[in-house]
């Protein structure tokens, strides 16, 4: 994980928002810019906690902490009080609240199946958006930023959160994403790579229900000299074209790497451009869209 220098004045955000409103992509975009994430905490330790990162000279100065409906017994009600000790502390949090339209939740809940989690009470998912609405309003109502994510895809909600939350560096920020040509190719891609043509681990059955992320499917692309000669061409491509992209004052450039279903090469070669270029860029994401 990227830490900020020592002497940077550090920095609090607690997110928080409806179930489906893309509060877990904002904070995994944090996480790839460098912030110390930690989800679902009880509103009581988040000073605790606060205080154990800040305490060491070397440790990160950049804290994001998630919170939302799961939140048990009265902690979200106890919200505003602790946010108000921490800036008696001298670390004030940034809240951030993430909601959507209730006809986009309900879509988003639609496309990816996921149960809502209210929807244990006994609730219709309607009921559930609708209930967990009045449960965070003492948190929206005193947030600093309120994001709605309802026209946004995800693409566009990272870019949004890390021009917003990113490093001061060289001013770039990167984005490696995996895809599957299946599903259509991703918005907003500058690059765009074709993956198909490597050996596929999708046909080794042991490999099959893996993805790029795992040691067996990287050690067996690794072995592969196709796949090699391909990650060494992408990646003299990009050292060769991104510092015209700076040049030019660009502030995001999306890398889109496609495979035939967005698992296997497609993830390993977003994992290791991403590994390559964060020893250059101080501001590189990752996101498989297959996989999240």
């Amino acid at each position: 994980m990227v830490t900020d220098p020592a002497g940077d004045a550090p920095r609090l955000v607690v997110l928080s928002g409806l179930s489906g409103g893309g509060k877990t992509v904002a904070l995994r975009t944090l996480e790839d810019l460098g912030f110390y994430c930690v989800d679902n905490l009880p509103a009581a330790l988040i000073p605790q906690l606060v205080d154990a990162l800040l305490a060491g000279s070397h440790g990160p100065r950049r804290i994001a902490v998630g919170i939302d409906v799961r939140a048990q017994g009265d902690d979200l009600s106890r919200m505003p009080g602790v946010l108000a000790q921490l800036a008696s502390a001298g670390t004030p949090a940034e809240l951030v609240f993430l909601h959507a339209r209730d006809e986009v939740l309900i879509k988003r809940y639609s496309e990816t199946r996921r149960r809502h989690p209210l929807s244990a009470q006994g609730l219709s998912l309607a009921g559930a958006i609708a209930r967990e609405r009045t449960l965070l309003k003492p948190l929206s109502v005193i947030a600093e930023r309120l994001l709605d994510t309802s026209d946004l895809n995800v693409h566009q909600l990272r870019r949004l959160i890390a021009t917003s939350y990113g490093l001061q560096g060289d001013g770039l920020t990167l984005l490696f994403e995996s895809f599957a040509f299946r599903r259509g190719l991703p918005p907003d891609a500058d690059f765009v790579f074709d993956a198909r043509c490597l050996p596929n681990p999708h046909w080794d059955p042991a490999l099959r229900p893996l993805s790029g992320r795992d040691a067996p499917v990287r050690a067996y692309l690794e072995s592969q000299p196709l796949a090699r000669q391909f990650l060494g061409d992408m990646t003299a491509l990009l050292e060769r074209w991104l510092p015209h992209f700076v040049q030019e004052d660009r502030s995001y450039v999306t890398v889109s790497i496609g495979c035939t279903g967005g698992r296997h090469r497609s993830v390993y070669l977003a994992e290791r451009l991403t590994e390559h270029f964060r020893e250059r860029h101080t501001q590189v994401l990752t996101f498989h869209r297959e996989l999240e």
